[in-house]
């Protein structure tokens, strides 16, 4: 990312949008839309057998290398890693230009145990800045707490307050340069989320909830007004030393216990996902020519019509921000 890219991600960091009276967010999940399941998250690898090795070794207890419909696998869950063969290195955050896929994840019971054992075995862990003039820290409990603004951090410091180092997250550097999500919670480990960059957060959380029938977490406030909220100033820790980076709007809708999960990305200009390392991420439905009946009637583009794929039938919509998403057929 350039400099020049950077300063304009601060300025538009604090950009503020003008609010009116809107729909309320939660009356927006479409009731009527039958229960959809993540069912795959598709990546493009130059190595797919090694890249669907690698997962086992940081998450032993939750992900399997295996084979699913021909292509090179990881079985975590009820869900899939999927890999496919490429040529040339797929684009990532590193390298962008910068999709609406930011990355993946994994609920671990004690995130400090996991990336003392991953840094143990020799695994690339993806630092972050504590501060704009600060040092690259593994976990976000490295940084001080409350993701404070660097204004924020200067008094903190002043005040003697320090880093807990309890818990907190973190992220690997995985095969291709996938970013991999090392995160404090619960007692199991499991892959629990897809993380989400959204230029208008809350617009795309309406969306997942009309035309695909996903639901607000139990906790979720009802929001009104206009879903095109104004962005709050960027905080840290952060993968960019300077704007730092920004946490607000954000929110997740969830398909069944795996959360999709949205952070602002000031300023749009998300490319689309397909050919990038996350290509795409898919649900499975029930009838796909129905879903996809429905979903043109609503006016939701449609990339790819239904189509074999492997044994299976498929078909890819788009997006808020030009997500790719993967309609599969399972009865």
């Amino acid at each position: 990312m350039t400099l020049r890219i950077l300063f304009a991600f601060a300025l538009l960091a604090v950009a503020v949008f003008p609010l009116r009276t809107g729909d309320v967010l939660r009356a927006q999940s479409a009731a009527a839309v039958p229960p959809m399941h993540v069912h795959h998250v598709h990546l493009n690898s130059v190595n797919p057998k090694a890249a669907s090795e690698y997962y086992p070794t940081p998450f032993p207890a939750s992900a399997q290398a295996t084979t699913f419909n021909g292509l090179d696998a990881v079985r975590t869950g009820d869900l899939y890693l999927l890999f496919t063969k490429v040529n040339v290195a797929p684009r990532n955050e590193l390298t962008g230009p910068q999709t609406s896929v930011w990355h993946f994840g994994w609920n671990t019971p004690d995130s400090r145990k996991y990336n003392e054992r991953f840094r143990a075995i020799g695994l690339e862990i993806a630092q972050m800045w504590d501060a704009s003039d600060g040092r690259l820290v593994d976990l976000s409990s490295d940084a001080l707490p409350g993701f404070p603004t660097q204004e924020q951090i200067v008094e903190l410091r002043a005040k003697g307050v320090k880093p807990t180092r309890q818990g907190g997250f973190g992220y690997l550097r995985g095969p291709d340069g996938a970013l991999i999500e090392n995160a404090q919670a619960g007692q199991v480990e499991r892959f629990n989320h897809i993380h989400m960059y959204h230029e208008h957060p809350l617009c795309a959380m309406q969306w997942y909830l009309r035309h695909l029938g996903a639901r607000l977490p139990p906790n979720a406030a009802a929001i009104t007004g206009d879903c095109k909220r104004p962005y709050s100033p960027p905080t840290w820790p952060s993968f960019f030393k300077f704007p730092g980076f920004v946490r607000d709007p954000s929110g997740a809708v969830f398909f069944d216990d795996i959360s999709i999960s949205i952070r602002p990305w000031p300023g749009g200009g998300l490319v689309s996902t397909r050919g990038h390392i996350v290509d795409h991420w898919a649900l499975s439905v029930f009838d796909l020519m129905a879903e996809v009946a429905r979903l043109k009637a609503e006016g939701v583009t449609v990339l790819e019509d239904i189509h074999p794929w492997g044994n299976m039938r498929a078909a890819m919509i788009e997006g808020p921000d030009r997500v790719a998403i993967e309609l599969v057929e399972v009865r």
